[in-house]
Parts: C-alpha cells; structure tokens; sequence
C-alpha cells in the first residue's frame, strides 16, 4: 500500500552557471507503526510496500518469531485515523499464544538508517538465532558469485526511477533469483526478504545467498543469520564488527562485490574457485 515514488519539482545547476527547471522523481519515505496485540511496539521510517514482510522480518530479526505458524495475522490498522493516506502506515500483528510477547523497550522510532536503535545495552544487541550456520561447505561458483551484483541491479525499479534506494536480493547458489525488495533503508530491505520468506515457510534459508547493494554493516550480518542464510555479499565494505560477527556465527561475508573482483572476509570455503 501508498506510493514508492512521487514526484517534485528541482532546478539542476550546470557548470558554466546554466540553471534549468526540472521534475524529479524520489523515493517516498514514511514512517509504520508496528503494533503487537493492539500496543505499540516500533516506528520505523521506511519506503511504502511489502510492509507485512518488514514487520515479519523484523521480528525475524529481533529473535521473536521464525515460524510462519507464529504470525497468524498481521494487517492494516484501517480505522486509526479515517484518514486513509494514513492508515496504511500502521500495522498490527498477532502473534500465536505460544509465543511470548517481546517487551517494548524498543518502541521508539527507528530512522532509515538505523537498524538496532534503542536496544538498552550492547548485550542487546546481538540475538542469538534459531538456525545456526552449518560447516562451511562449497556452495557457489566465484563466477556467479560475481555476476550477482548486476543481476540485482538490473531488477532494481525503484532504483532505476529515483536512484535514492537500497536493495537486498536472495539468490540460489546458480543464481537465480527468489526474492527482491528495495527500500530507503537498508536494514529495511532485509527484513523485507527474511520476512517474505518467514510468511512463505521458507526459513531457514539453507543454501541460499543474500546481495546487498551498499555495505556490510553489523545488524545485515545479524539479519543474515537470523534467517539461517550461509552467505551474504555487499558492493562496498564491511564494518570490523561485522566482520567479527559473521566469523563468530559462521556467515560467510564478502564485501566488495563489483562483477570483476569481491573480498571474502570469513569462511571462505563456501566460495568455489
């Protein structure tokens, strides 16, 4: 629901003092409220669709659930303002009785670029996931590997009209394509594949890659292995602590990944020459 672009007037200064009217098109960013058993949980700044797989994801990602049987509904809070370019920024989500509620310490508002805000310590910020990586095994050939970032790119809409949005694809080791998501945020759009799969039945996912399209910060790497995916690659770098953590839970990381070269950091097994 709501739109991913719209569109706004701009004046593009050229060099040599040229001044030219224009109309460009953004990607929007709104804020969704997730809501658990009527109670608010997290705000979080994101581009508009595929929010039921954003807050399944980020579920995923906070430990809370990792079977779809767990989220028997979420939907659209319709009657919280009777305004409807405002209700479909609110969701809420059941979860099954034998699932226990996460406490709210968290619900605060996450921007687009903050993908662990509010935690209370930094024991709260690493979870422990429910699929621990197996042996790092061969699972993907160096040239497919390679070839990910363009095949990413090339399935990027959102992309392609604004310029102004990450992306996060899940690909098979022979590269093909399961699922895209594109979001201003690039925890978002993590989540947004971890939770297409978790409302699929597809977690863990087992023999699977995950390309990113900025950096490899921390909370991807944590992402990553919440949802049992073996390896992640990014077209930029990593950060020193996520090279840690993917040592530490077993997550291949490459980072760097520009179709002509890429940089295994951890377990580089999984890697065929």
């Amino acid at each position: 629901m709501g739109r991913r672009t719209t569109r706004h007037r701009a004046q593009r200064v050229l060099a040599g003092g040229d001044v030219r009217g224009e109309v460009t098109t953004l990607a929007v960013e709104e804020p969704l409220e997730i809501r658990l058993a009527g109670q608010p949980f997290v705000v979080t700044m994101r581009t508009p669709g595929d929010d039921m797989d954003l807050a399944a994801g980020h579920l995923v990602s906070e430990g809370a659930v990792w079977h779809r049987d767990h989220l028997p509904e979420i939907c659209y809070c319709t009657t919280v303002s009777g305004r409807a370019e405002q209700d479909y920024n609110t969701l809420t989500v059941t979860l099954s009785p034998d699932i226990p509620t996460p406490r709210s310490a968290r619900a605060s508002t996450m921007s687009s670029a903050c993908g662990v805000c509010g935690v209370d310590s930094i024991d709260e910020v690493r979870r422990s996931t429910h699929f621990p990586a197996g042996p790092a095994e061969p699972l993907i050939d160096a040239g497919v590997l390679l070839a990910l970032p363009e095949r990413l790119r090339e399935q990027q809409k959102v992309f392609g009209r604004t310029g102004g949005v990450h992306a996060a694809g899940l690909f098979t080791p022979a590269g093909e394509l399961l699922c895209l998501r594109e979001d201003v945020g690039r925890h978002n759009a993590v989540d947004k594949v971890v939770g297409w799969a978790l409302r699929a039945g597809r977690l863990p996912l087992r023999d699977t890659v995950l390309q990113v399209s900025g950096r490899a910060s921390f909370e991807l790497v944590q992402k990553t292995s919440m949802a049992g995916i073996p390896v992640m690659a990014a077209v930029s770098a990593p950060s020193s602590l996520a090279v840690d953590l993917a040592e530490d839970v077993g997550v291949t990381l490459i980072g760097f990944s520009r179709g002509d070269r890429a940089t295994v950091y951890t377990h580089p097994e999984r890697i065929r020459d």
